[in-house]
């Protein structure tokens, strides 16, 4: 597998990083390599500071700008076909496959639904993400005035989107609305993770049952806001964790020992986006056929007739 072109990453030290050493502040604030790691890089001349070789001793100051070179390095392979659901001269919307990731971020920077998508829009924006393992409907917009329109509809909750979700338990409820507010708690191995908690952001689902099971309920989530794992945490807290999560426990706090939150095995699609058209203000709405897992037993039926 090809090398990628490498990254550099880039930040501007704030008030908790003066005064500390350029190692001491990387191996704090970037503990997903050890001490010794980033001692490596420096050596390696991969770490500058104000674009000059940085030295590990350095005191640093506030509003310096510190960056990590990063060598081309080997992806993870992850799944690269993705259908277009539309696409016109404003947007284009994809159907993104579980497995992979929407946007740069740890181990992946070509292997990324933007990286793909801007080899066939290159000036394509992701409009929002998806976790690596959810699938459906990522938006991008194709220029900067439907962005702009875009953007603004989301902050505005103007967006309707809607999941399919695997959840386990039987629900005795039709629907449930959830209104469990979403920030960030502590996470033995990341720091911190956002979860259900008093002291977050305001955040509403509401869940309405599509098929009962003899131990799980499908369900179709309807959000009005858009927090990290916000469904997968609601989904715990009213007590219906989903199936294969291996973060999310009983309540929406995290487990006893959890994993971490990209990792697979939960059941999870984004279906629909309905929303007003940048350029034309007219109604549009996307659908993404929801994959097998999370059909009801008449949807898996139509599919198979003649």
């Amino acid at each position: 597998m090809p090398l990628n072109r490498g990254w550099s990453y880039r930040e501007q030290v704030g008030p908790h990083g003066t005064g500390l050493t350029a190692l001491d502040y990387l191996a704090t604030t970037r503990s997903h390599s050890t001490t010794a790691e980033w001692a490596d890089r420096f050596a390696r001349d991969e770490i500058a500071i104000d674009g000059t070789r940085a030295d590990p001793a350095t005191l640093l100051q506030l509003g310096q700008i510190i960056v990590w070179h990063r060598p081309p390095w080997d992806e993870p392979a992850v799944p690269t076909q993705f259908a277009i659901v539309h696409e016109d001269d404003s947007i284009v919307a994809v159907d993104k496959p579980s497995g992979l990731q929407t946007m740069p971020a740890g181990g992946f920077l070509e292997h990324t639904l933007m990286h793909l998508v801007r080899q066939q829009f290159p000036a394509a924006s992701p409009l929002h993400r998806l976790g690596r393992c959810t699938s459906g409907l990522v938006l991008f917009a194709r220029t900067r005035a439907a962005a702009a329109v875009l953007s603004k509809a989301w902050r505005d909750h103007e967006v309707k989107k809607t999941y399919r979700a695997l959840a386990g338990g039987v629900s005795p409820l039709d629907r449930i609305e959830i209104d469990a507010a979403i920030g960030p708690v502590p996470h033995p191995q990341l720091g911190s993770v956002h979860a259900a908690s008093a002291a977050g952001k305001p955040s509403r689902s509401v869940a309405t049952v599509l098929e009962r099971r003899e131990l799980h309920t499908l369900f179709s989530v309807d959000i009005a806001s858009g927090r990290p794992h916000q469904i997968r945490i609601h989904l715990a807290y009213a007590g219906h964790p989903m199936v294969g999560d291996s973060v999310y426990d009983q309540g929406g706090v995290i487990k006893d020992h959890p994993g971490l939150p990209g990792d697979g095995g939960y059941f999870l699609h984004a279906e629909r986006l309905t929303f007003a058209h940048p350029l034309t203000g007219h109604a549009l709405q996307l659908h993404a056929p929801a994959p097998a897992t999370l059909c009801t037993m008449a949807e898996a039926a139509l599919l198979h007739s003649p």
